[in-house]
């Protein structure tokens, strides 16, 4: 059975998607990265692909987006590696045909996306301030103690709504307590909390963008009803929650690779469930004095071997670490914990 995998590292979430040759989807995950992105990864394959399915699937192409592609495309051997653009407005389309504006708002960052006949036409993102994603909501339902699918029932279910700042978090979380101080009723405060969400966005990510239905919503975020009926009601259009909505950038990769084997039927660069399970992978990073800018360089390891490296200006080490470099050239930066830039480069 040939099957195509997709994988969506953020810094929240780690998110996989399985389809076969005819675009249906097999099996996805969805798991906490944790602050641990190469466990993650690990952990959800292990999950996706047990033994008994791993033996009777050919991957036959490997697709990965989120802020974490590079490390994933690293620990897996990517075949296609595309932006969170890209990944979701393809997963959009296949989703819900005709979509015209994609509403996504994940732990990290909220972005919205245009589309035109399938190709995305313009697209923003926020990046800034964590009161318009998924984090936010979650800190609010830990410091109530709520969890955080109840905070959205709470909230949607409320008839009326207290107005909350919404254009900073920590304007919006004082404005919050001092509302429960004031004595208002904490549905309505949910509620609230939703709607400057939602206002925020709209205020700033898709500030000065025509928003036309088909509505797709999707992200984390997206199983928040409160959140949806805030949309709901600013936009006076129903949005369209789809069924796989936490797992959309994971889905899109998967249906790019799938598009491209397509195309161009050569045999995948995924590693195998062997090298990704077996191999111990490691994380380094050290400041390079080859010159004054003094990069920061990022660098993942396996079993003593540097795979790649990203982070330097110049790209004198990410160039260095896509060459199967021998250990002369990774180990002992990372050994002194500094390169000096006086190690010859081959």
């Amino acid at each position: 059975m040939k099957v195509f995998l997709g994988v969506d590292l953020g810094s929240v979430s780690c998110n996989l998607a399985l389809i076969d040759a005819d675009a249906r989807l097999i099996a996805r995950q969805y798991l906490r990265t944790a602050g641990e992105p190469v466990t993650a990864v690990k952990t959800g394959l292990a999950r996706l692909l047990p033994p008994d399915l791993a033996g009777e699937a050919e991957v036959c192409g490997v697709g990965v987006t989120g802020s974490g592609r590079q490390l994933a495309a690293v620990v897996l051997g990517a075949d296609v590696v595309k932006n969170e653009i890209t990944a979701h407005g393809a997963a959009a389309v296949f989703a819900c045909p005709g979509t015209r504006t994609v509403i996504e708002i994940g732990g990290q960052d909220s972005k919205i996306i245009l589309l035109r006949d399938g190709l995305v036409r313009d697209f923003a993102m926020n990046t800034v301030c964590a009161a318009g994603t998924g984090s936010f909501i979650d800190q609010q339902a830990a410091r109530l103690g709520l969890p955080v699918e109840e905070l959205g029932r709470r909230a949607a279910a409320s008839d009326h709504s207290i107005r909350l700042a919404g254009r900073c978090g920590v304007f919006a979380e004082s404005d919050m307590i001092h509302k429960q101080q004031m004595g208002y009723p904490l549905d309505a405060i949910l509620m609230g909390l939703c709607e400057s969400l939602a206002r925020n966005y709209l205020n700033n990510v898709a500030r000065g963008k025509k928003i036309e239905g088909p509505i797709v919503f999707q992200g984390g975020v997206a199983a928040n009803a409160g959140i949806k009926k805030a949309f709901a009601g600013l936009l006076q259009q129903e949005l369209t929650v789809p069924e796989h909505y936490d797992v959309m950038g994971a889905l899109g990769t998967a249906l790019l690779s799938r598009e491209e084997y397509a195309r161009d039927p050569q045999p995948s660069r995924f590693k195998g469930m062997d090298y990704v399970q077996q191999g111990n992978f490691v994380n380094r990073s050290f400041v390079c004095s080859g010159c004054p800018n003094q990069c920061e360089v990022a660098a993942m390891q396996r079993e003593g071997q540097t795979l790649a490296c990203w982070g330097d200006r110049c790209r004198r080490w990410e160039s260095l670490g896509a060459c199967a470099p021998k250990e002369s050239h990774s180990i002992k930066p990372f050994a002194q914990g500094r390169e000096t830039g006086k190690e010859k480069t081959e």
